[in-house]
């Protein structure tokens, strides 16, 4: 199905000036807010919500997505590092805005100046934390990250008792919440393992709300986007929604998880669309080879679309010669090695292709769809890695609601 003369060829301006934009990410505002309502009918209205938007907010834009998900609902942001955190404060976003990964020692002072909450679980960090805070005249406020099974970040069972107290006897150190995260919960229909990792976070979390100051209210949150879906009693205080709030569900088996179960299906709508335009178009006579390492020969003449996208831009190498896009509504399928900043495609079958035709590497065009979980498995990967992998300095368009 041609796309419309509307369509075509649009002078979409970035940045300084009116460029063209040769590759472009368009974010579905609409599909967002869905996702939101979605997941926040599904914990109801006494959780917190945090939005995970670490890694550029999963590819789609860390600025953008954490705007929008706060004006849809979300009532935290999740990060990853201290300069994700800065850049939100620096967009004038004020709400609490947590940072998962780890922050080196140097650079708690400025944690503490932009009012950044983090996750502890070294002794060295609440040392740095408490000295910084003291600096500033402030109290952080921290959470502790609880090892319930992953074999990551935490703190340990027989630790946790002695980095209780270590934080007590620190006047600048407000213990607001603990957290821990599912190692088994994904990838697998048989969640035992993930049931063991609820019950160590239910003893310790025990622990640690004993030590809670007068009155206050220990926050717990463990729920990523396959516990939400799955478990009403990982819900606790907060969940943090990271890939399912882009649209995309954490994998086949939670879906199979929630039919087997019982759980509501959430209708989850993919935010994100990836797209570039024909660069060239040319005919290559049958015999001839295409791209590098000559891995492809033409069977018969072959009408070639040359797309400037390539492994730089984040479309994965591992694509090459097994992917397709769409172009006027029909697949194209990609031919030789995808190149560091471009690829082809072949349009021999597709007619009416013109020199800067849109051309779609993950979203919908017509009645075709091309998913992130796709690429995924032509990859061997999942959509988290597929996603994450798109070049950040791509602009990002709003488009819908």
């Amino acid at each position: 199905m041609p796309v419309s003369e509307g369509n075509r060829k649009p002078c979409l301006g970035w940045g300084k000036g009116s460029r063209a934009m040769l590759n472009w990410v368009e974010l579905d505002r609409s599909a967002l807010r869905h996702n939101l309502s979605q997941f926040r009918g599904r914990i109801g209205t006494r959780v917190l919500l945090g939005a995970v938007v670490k890694s550029n907010a999963y590819g789609h834009g860390i600025l953008e997505v954490g705007r929008e998900a706060l004006a849809g609902g979300a009532q935290w942001l999740c990060v990853n590092g201290i300069e994700e955190g800065c850049q939100l404060r620096d967009a004038g976003i004020e709400v609490p805005i947590i940072v998962l990964g780890y922050v080196a020692l140097a650079d708690m002072e400025e944690l503490v100046r932009r009012d950044l909450r983090t996750i502890v679980y070294r002794e060295e960090s609440l040392d740095a934390l408490a000295a910084a805070a003291r600096a500033q005249g402030r109290r952080v406020r921290i959470h502790i990250k609880l090892e319930t099974g992953t074999n990551r970040q935490g703190v340990l069972l027989q630790d946790l008792p002695g980095f209780l107290s270590k934080i007590q006897k620190r006047a600048e150190l407000v213990l607001e919440g603990v957290s821990t995260h599912f190692a088994n919960i994904e990838d697998t229909t048989d969640h035992r393992f993930a049931e063991g990792q609820l019950q160590r976070f239910l003893q310790l979390s025990a622990m640690a709300g004993e030590r809670m100051e007068d009155g206050a209210r220990l926050l717990r949150h463990a729920a990523c986007s396959a516990a939400v879906l799955l478990f009403p009693e990982t819900h606790f205080e907060m969940v943090r929604l990271g890939i399912s709030l882009y649209g995309v569900w954490p994998s086949r088996e939670t879906l199979v998880s929630c039919k087997e179960q019982g759980a509501p299906i959430l209708n989850l709508s993919p935010v994100l669309s990836w797209k570039t335009r024909i660069g060239q178009i040319k005919m290559v006579p049958e015999g001839e080879y295409i791209g590098y390492g000559c891995t492809f020969r033409a069977t018969r003449p072959t009408r070639i679309g040359v797309l400037p996208v390539g492994y730089y831009e984040g479309y994965d190498r591992r694509l090459s010669g097994q992917a397709y896009v769409l172009v006027h509504g029909r697949r194209a399928q990609i031919r030789g090695r995808i190149c560091m900043n471009m690829c082809m495609v072949d349009l021999t079958d597709i007619p009416g292709v013109e020199p800067e035709d849109e051309v779609v590497l993950i979203g919908r065009q017509g009645d075709e769809y091309l998913g992130a979980d796709q690429l995924a498995a032509w990859c061997g990967t999942i959509p988290y890695e597929i996603l994450t992998g798109i070049y950040p300095g791509l602009p990002r368009v709003w488009v819908g609601g």
